[in-house]
């Protein structure tokens, strides 16, 4: 785990000097972002879950300097862990949501970015245990690559609250276009 989050600081960081002299025309307006998202579980959804994986679509606007608002719908699908104790097998199936958030993202620096979201998890599946309330603080980078498009890397920490919490490490990649 810590050598994927060290692999992606670097790839930012490159991206970043490579860019460092150009300004993202995005920036100023609005943008969408489509994105691919992990998840490392945490804690008991840890013990139950492997690993998720999925996709996000984001909307941001500008609200004030430097202040965005986000909003951003997905899907996220997690694998469940196989069990093999005193001659018995068990599999936790895989299970997933659809995370619906809206937020705000603020730029520390030119690309650097705070951001917060709340939202709902919602499950779906045959096995769906309904709705959960969400919330994730993340960290990330935005840089430029052309002209109206940027690439977008962040880091989450995710929590679901709903009977207990279970809670994630996210990451997400994602190529933003301006409107």
């Amino acid at each position: 785990m810590k050598k994927l989050l060290l692999s992606f600081a670097l790839v930012a960081g490159l991206g970043l000097a490579a860019n460092a002299q150009t300004k993202d025309p995005a920036m100023s307006g609005s943008k969408i972002g489509v994105g691919a998202d992990f998840a490392f579980p945490m804690g008991d959804f840890g013990d139950a879950y492997n690993f998720g994986v999925g996709g996000s679509l984001n909307f941001q606007a500008p609200i004030a300097s430097k202040l965005n608002f986000v909003g951003e719908a997905g899907y996220l699908k997690f694998t469940g862990k196989e069990f093999n104790e005193m001659g018995l097998s068990f599999k936790y199936p895989s299970v997933g949501f659809v995370p619906l958030k809206a937020g705000v993202r603020y730029f520390l620096a030119e690309n650097f970015y705070a951001q917060g979201q709340v939202g709902a998890a919602i499950a779906t599946g045959d096995d769906a245990s309904g709705t959960a309330f969400l919330y994730a603080p993340s960290l990330g980078v935005e840089f430029p690559v052309a002209d109206k498009m940027a690439i977008d890397f962040g880091a989450r920490y995710e929590g679901w609250s709903k009977n207990g919490t279970s809670s994630f490490i996210g990451l997400r990649a994602a190529l933003n276009f301006g409107l």
